[in-house]
């Protein structure tokens, strides 16, 4: 079982991958599809969303939990409901606020609206998407796991 910060280590470099792949979607879609950044960025984020998740089922959490279509299908159901709302709407929040209201520029904000929302996905993801138990409550919190 790894530890919480060899999890996060991972969960953090899958976020990496993701958030580039966000920021290049944002950039391709705003500069080259002529979309406005609160219009672009959910669509970047769902993308990336589903893009974490495999990666998250393949590399982060590869090992704690069963792989059967069904179980699958379940975890992405929690992680839409959990990641993917405080994603698609943290960012797009933020993205209104800052670049709609305020006119910040498009690739700052979208970064720190990454950087923001992280950690809580991390904890969502580790505690309940793949908590391992059929009733999606949180694992031992104890150092052996």
């Amino acid at each position: 079982m790894k530890s919480v910060e060899s999890r996060f280590g991972r969960f953090s470099l899958v976020g990496l991958l993701g958030a580039l792949l966000q920021l290049l979607l944002i950039s391709l879609l705003t500069k080259y599809l002529g979309f406005g950044g609160t219009t672009a960025t959910p669509i970047a984020v769902e993308i990336t969303i589903l893009h974490n998740f495999i990666w998250h089922e393949r590399f982060t959490w590869s090992e704690c939990c069963p792989k059967s279509l069904r179980q699958i299908a379940e975890r992405l159901w929690r992680f839409q409901a959990t990641n993917g709302v405080v994603s698609l709407g943290g960012n797009t929040i933020l993205m209104y606020c800052l670049v709609g209201r305020l006119h910040a520029p498009v690739v700052p904000t979208a970064v720190a609206a990454i950087i923001l929302c992280s950690l809580v996905n991390f904890l969502l993801a580790d505690r309940w998407v793949y908590a391992n138990n059929p009733n999606g409550l949180a694992r031992s919190t104890s150092p052996n796991r």
